[in-house]
């Protein structure tokens, strides 16, 4: 199937599924997308128990789709960038050291936790023998919350801004922490723990973290002169629009966390150069550029999202096992959120209950279903897909829609 008509079909389903959104069920943007493309699939996998076409048309779009670079190489750069671009970097900076803590100690003992309990339930619980190293990766795709998830249910409540910015700022940052902990841990099963030395994986780490972050100030820096040297709204957003890109490819040529570069990026060029190298002209438009088009890219992530259920495996196990797991990831979360809120409890200014809100608020996207798709298939690929996606789902979906309600009931809602 050629790319023009895979296109044209994902943005007439997605304008569509917005419209009757809007017009009729007024939920968030992601639930609402993702729960009509689940309705249109399991349609289309019922007719298809009459008309075959249906379902080989279905299966040959999303087949001709490669979701997983799809979302890391494309979509995840421009998300987050827009994510970052409006955010309070002085807002995120007194809140900087929970959200360092959430984002690394976090998810490096998240995935540790998660991976072990999923091998325990795996080989003695469900019975589907798996290496405990690919229990260990399900861990490390599962762990970071979504940013862009996370931000579009945001949009939708009203929470205080402490909690709010403990929200964006750990999802922003934990995303590009996982995916170079997920790396890693890949480099590990294909190679061989004999064969990587720690001194090898600091390197990748450090390489990846630190690089990423000093190729996103550098990309900020470059912004700040260009746009300081003129002053025409059309040029400066094509320019962000360039930094985006070029900087995401620069970073992964040089082997750099392309998600950390522009999250860096923008939240330099959101709170430094929009402010001080930009007319009130150039920031109206390049506010309004980037909403629409974070709008629009979150409509197409999230209407795959729920189309890719054409292609998950119905196995009973690996039903169970997605059940089990959205147990384990909750319980997991909440326990490695626990340590660092009570150690920083005294110094910072936490609402009540912050531990449970974040918990059930921390929902899992794209980003997991596109590591999970990364899976070779003698990495259990078949059976970690299905438990990442009941977990997402079931994420996006039930925490999504209560999380609201559950904030309202702890007493701790801020204003809209």
């Amino acid at each position: 199937m050629d790319i023009f008509t895979i296109i044209t079909v994902l943005v007439v389903l997605s304008s569509i599924f917005a419209y009757i959104n809007v017009r009729f069920l007024r939920l968030p943007a992601t639930i609402g997308l993702m729960i009509m493309a689940i309705i249109l699939t399991i349609i289309v996998l019922l007719v298809g128990q009459f008309n075959t076409s249906v379902t080989e048309y279905a299966e040959n779009l999303i087949g001709s789709i490669d979701l997983g670079n799809l979302i890391l190489d494309v979509l995840l750069s421009f998300l987050l960038f827009a994510g970052a671009l409006h955010t309070d970097w002085g807002r995120l900076k007194e809140q900087a050291a929970p959200i360092i803590t959430f984002a690394t100690i976090g998810v490096l003992a998240s995935t540790f936790v998660v991976g072990t309990l999923f091998f325990w339930v795996s080989n003695h619980l469900i019975g589907y023998e798996i290496g405990y190293i690919y229990c260990l990766l399900f861990g490390a795709l599962i762990s970071p919350t979504d940013p862009i998830a996370v931000l579009g249910i945001l949009k939708k409540i009203g929470v205080p801004k402490q909690l709010e910015v403990k929200f964006v700022g750990e999802s922003l940052f934990n995303d590009g922490v996982g995916v170079v902990i997920f790396l890693t841990l890949f480099n590990i099963a294909e190679r061989g723990l004999e064969n990587v030395g720690a001194s090898e994986i600091s390197l990748l780490f450090a390489e990846e973290v630190l690089g990423g972050m000093a190729l996103g100030l550098a990309l900020g820096y470059i912004t700040l002169h260009l746009t300081r040297s003129i002053d025409d709204y059309e040029t400066e957003v094509m320019i962000t629009l360039a930094i985006v890109m070029g900087g995401y490819l620069l970073a992964s040529r040089l082997h750099f966390s392309g998600p950390l570069a522009v999250v860096v990026a923008g939240l330099f060029i959101g709170n430094s150069a929009r402010e001080t190298a930009m007319s009130e002209t150039t920031r109206t438009y390049l506010d309004r550029f980037w909403e629409l088009l974070d709008v629009f890219l979150n409509a197409i992530l999230f209407v795959l999202i729920g189309l890719e259920l054409l292609i998950i495996s119905f196995e009973p196990s690996y039903l169970t096992a997605g059940g089990i797991a959205i147990v384990i990831v909750l319980l997991s979360r909440y326990l490695v959120l626990k340590v660092p809120i009570y150690f920083f409890k005294d110094k910072l200014n936490f609402v009540n209950r912050t531990d449970l809100i974040m918990t059930w608020g921390g929902l899992r996207g794209g980003i997991s279903i596109a590591l999970a798709l990364s899976l070779t298939n003698d990495m259990s690929r078949e059976y970690l897909l299905t438990v990442t996606y009941i977990v997402v789902v079931f994420s996006i979906i039930v925490q999504g829609l209560t999380v609201e309600k559950l904030i309202k009931r702890l007493g701790v809602m801020g204003d809209k």
